[in-house]
């Protein structure tokens, strides 16, 4: 088993111990199980599987953030992390118009472009998770 510590900048979303964790990083799907080699690694916008039991697996949508696993410890710090069912499929198309306006009309490399082009993969993986 893993400890495992999902923290947002609102508190503590899940602590307890997990079989696997399931998450996706800046260069792929990565699944942490017990005694994982030491690791830091940036997270992009996914549905995050906690597999509690063999039967129990908690999901979430999970934003950017980061991941550190360590002695059989697994924190995630993550800008949000939400029961799929509060997701609100018409509110995540706004936010992905708005974020794709956004970008339209910023200038490359600029900050307001990086922040678009977050909050489009952001509202773009939620889309995904509530649709599916």
């Amino acid at each position: 088993m893993v400890d495992v510590e999902v923290l947002t900048p609102e508190g503590e979303v899940f602590r307890g111990e997990a079989h696997q964790v399931s998450t996706r990083t800046a260069v792929g799907e990565l699944g942490i199980l017990a005694n994982h080699a030491p690791l830091l690694a940036a997270l992009k916008p996914t549905e995050l599987r906690l597999h509690v039991s063999d039967t129990e697996t908690r999901r979430y949508a999970q934003a950017h953030g980061w991941l550190q696993v360590f002695g059989n410890q697994a924190k995630l710090l993550v800008e949000e992390a939400l029961d799929p069912a509060e997701l609100d499929v018409a509110k995540l198309k706004e936010q992905l118009a708005d974020a794709e306006q956004r970008l339209a009309e910023s200038e490359e490399g600029s900050g307001k472009r990086a922040r678009a082009e977050k909050d489009i993969a952001r509202a773009e993986a939620f889309l995904a998770i509530a649709e599916a």
